[in-house]
C-alpha cells in the first residue's frame, strides 16, 4: 500500500520521488518500528517506577547513531545512510534500555483474564490512541500542503519545526513524563490541594524555562539557521523563509511545552477524552487556517508555523480551563503575577540582547565566516542567560531556585546509572 499511500500525501511530488519515499518508508517500518514498540515499553516500565534517567539517554544514543552512521555512509549510502542510521538508533534505543528488566524485577507472565483495572486500561488507551491518530492525520496535512508551494518547502518547514521541538523535548515533555507517576500517586491518595500546588508549581517552572528560549528563537533565527543549515545548497532566500518559520513556531514553545504536561495532569486523574477531544478541535483549527493561508492566500511556508502556533495556543488554553474545573480552581493571582514578572525578565533580557546582537553582527564578528556565526550565537546566548536571571533576581520569580535543585540531582542521577548497570552485571 506505501506507493499508493506517498501518492496520496505528496502529491506535488514527482513519480520517481514518489518511489524513493515508498522504499524508504517500508524500511522505516520494518527496520525501526519492533525496537522502538520494545523500547517504549521498558520506558514506560521505568517510569512507572519513576526511574527516568535511562529512558533519557536512550533518545540521545538514538539521536546519535543517526548523526554518526549519517556522516560517516553519506559518501558511499547518500540517503540510504540516514536511514541506516535510525535503524541502528533503534536497535540501540533498545538495548540500552534492558537493564531496566532488571532493575525493575519485571516477571511477565502469559495469563490472559479479565479485571476491572484492565477494562480500565483500554478506556484510557483508546482515546489517547486516538489523540495520536489524529495528531499524525494533521501531520499529514501539513505535508501535503508542504509538497504544494513548491521545491525545498518541505525542507524548510522541517527544519523549522524540528529546532522548535528541541527544547519542547528537552523541557516539556521531560517535565510531562516526570510528572504522571507523582501527579497519580497524589491524585490517588486524595491530596487534592497538593495535586493542585504541584501542578501549578510545574506549570510556571516550564514557563520560567521556556519562555527565555521563545524570545532568543525569534531574536537570533537567521545565525541559528545558518549556525546548522547553512552550507552551499540552503542559500539565502531558503535560509531566511526557514528562519521566519521557525520565528512562528516559536511563538507557541512555551504553551507546546505546557501541553505534554496538561496531558498527564489529565491522564492522572483518569481522564483521556478531554485531551482528545481538545486535540480534535484545535487540530481542525489548525488545518483550515493551514489550507486558508497555502490554499487560498498563497502565502509562503511560514504561514503554517502562524496556523500552528495558534492552534496549539488554544489547544493550551482549553485545557487547563476544563483542568482548573476538574481540580476546584487555583491561585490564579499567584499565578498570573508569575508569569507577569517571568515575562518582564525575559522581555528585557531579549530586547538588549536584539541591540547587542546588531552591535557584534560586523562590527566584532564577520559572520560570513560560520565559526564566526558561532561564537555571535555563543556570546548573546551567554549575555541572554546571565540577564535573564539576574532580572529574576531582581523581580523575585521564585522559579529561578528551580535550577539550583536540578543541579544537586546531577550526582544522584550518576550514581544511579552506576548502580543499575553494576546490578545487570
Amino acid at each position: 500500500l506505501m506507493p499508493w499511500i506517498t501518492v496520496l500525501i505528496t502529491p506535488g511530488f514527482s513519480a520517481e520521488k514518489n518511489h524513493q519515499i515508498a522504499i524508504y518508508s517500508q524500511l522505516l517500518l520494518l527496520g525501526q518500528l519492533p525496537f522502538l514498540v520494545m523500547g517504549n515499553f521498558l520506558t514506560g516500565i521505568a517510569q512507572a517506577r519513576k526511574t527516568f534517567i535511562l529512558p533519557a539517554i536512550a533518545p540521545a544514543i538514538y539521536n546519535i547513531a543517526i548523526i554518526i552512521t549519517t556522516v560517516m555512509f553519506y559518501p558511499t549510502f547518500h540517503l540510504m545512510a540516514p536511514i541506516l542510521g535510525v535503524v541502528a538508533g533503534a536497535i540501540l534505543f533498545f538495548i540500552v534500555q534492558i537493564p531496566i528488566i532488571k532493575y525493575s524485577h519485571f516477571r511477565y507472565q502469559g495469563v490472559l483474564y479479565t479485571s476491572k483495572e484492565a477494562w480500565q486500561f483500554f478506556r484510557m488507551a483508546v482515546p489517547r490512541i486516538l489523540t495520536s491518530i489524529v495528531g499524525q492525520i494533521d501531520a499529514t496535512v501539513d505535508l501535503t500542503l508542504t509538497t504544494l508551494v513548491g521545491a525545498g518547502a518541505y525542507t524548510m518547514f522541517y527544519f523549522a519545526q524540528h529546532l522548535q521541538l528541541l527544547p519542547i523535548s528537552l523541557i516539556g515533555i521531560a517535565f510531562g513524563q516526570a510528572s504522571l507517576p507523582y501527579l497519580s500517586e497524589l491524585h490517588h491518595d486524595g491530596k487534592n490541594e497538593e495535586l493542585k500546588r504541584v501542578v501549578l508549581e510545574s506549570i510556571l517552572n516550564v514557563i520560567y524555562l521556556t519562555l527565555p528560549i521563545m524570545f532568543f528563537l525569534v531574536i537570533a533565527r537567521t545565525p541559528i539557521i545558518r549556525l546548522f543549515f547553512g552550507g552551499d545548497k540552503f542559500d539565502w532566500e531558503s535560509t531566511v523563509v526557514t528562519a521566519k518559520t521557525l520565528s512562528f513556531f516559536a511563538l507557541s514553545l512555551p504553551f507546546h511545552s505546557i501541553y505534554y504536561f496538561l496531558t498527564r495532569c489529565f491522564y492522572a486523574i483518569f481522564d483521556s477524552k478531554t485531551p482528545f477531544y481538545s486535540s480534535l478541535v484545535t487540530i481542525l483549527i489548525n488545518a483550515i487556517l493551514s489550507i486558508y493561508f497555502i490554499v487560498y492566500m498563497h502565502w509562503p511556508v511560514w504561514s503554517l508555523g502562524i496556523s500552528f502556533s495558534i492552534s496549539m495556543n488554544i489547544n493550551v488554553i482549553i485545557l487547563l480551563i476544563i483542568l482548573t474545573k476538574k481540580l476546584h480552581g487555583f491561585d490564579w493571582r499567584y499565578f498570573l503575577s508569575e508569569i507577569f514578572k517571568i515575562v518582564i525578565a525575559a522581555l528585557v533580557s531579549g530586547c538588549i540582547v536584539f541591540f547587542s546582537q546588531r552591535l557584534f553582527d560586523g562590527l566584532i564578528f564577520d559572520t560570513t565566516r560560520t565559526i564566526n556565526v558561532f561564537f555571535l550565537l555563543l556570546s548573546n546566548a551567554i549575555i541572554f542567560a546571565l540577564l535573564y536571571l539576574g532580572m529574576t533576581w531582581v523581580v523575585g520569580i521564585n522559579e529561578m531556585y528551580l535550577l539550583t535543585k536540578m543541579a544537586l540531582k546531577i550526582k544522584e542521577y550518576q550514581r544511579r546509572v552506576v548502580e543499575m548497570y553494576t546490578g545487570v552485571q
